[in-house]
């Protein structure tokens, strides 16, 4: 007895819907739990927004924990607007960055780093 080309479609179906909702529903996990949060200090050296098509704020942090020693750098990427914009308005004043760390997201467009910058502070 042949299988019905409808019921094939069907099936079909019914496996991309659940390949494609499970796709988002891990993208969905990734982006909201966070692995780790903490604080970097340091000099924002270098902010851009930048990508073809996925436009993000990409930045550099360079930490120098005593004076006279090779600073190291801390690479971050921001997805807010508001938290950008503070930034650019800090550059080159001492900051504190709020960062959490999500593990495992699948694109780079949402950020090319694994740390997300939530909010930060101008170190008086």
């Amino acid at each position: 007895m042949p299988i019905k080309k409808s019921k094939i479609l069907l099936w079909f179906f019914i496996v991309v819907v659940l390949i494609v909702g499970a796709a988002a529903g891990y993208t969905w996990f990734t982006l909201t739990w966070s692995f780790s949060s903490g604080e970097r200090a340091g000099y924002v050296q270098k902010f851009s927004h930048k990508g073809w098509l996925c436009k993000t704020w990409e930045g550099e942090l360079a930490m120098v924990p005593v004076p006279g020693s090779i600073p190291e750098k801390f690479m971050f990427s921001v997805r807010s607007d508001a938290v950008a914009e503070q930034i650019n308005r800090s550059m080159g004043k001492r900051v504190v960055l709020h960062y959490e760390q999500h593990k495992g997201v699948p694109t780079r467009c949402f950020g090319e780093t694994e740390y997300y910058i939530t909010s930060i502070l101008v170190a008086e």
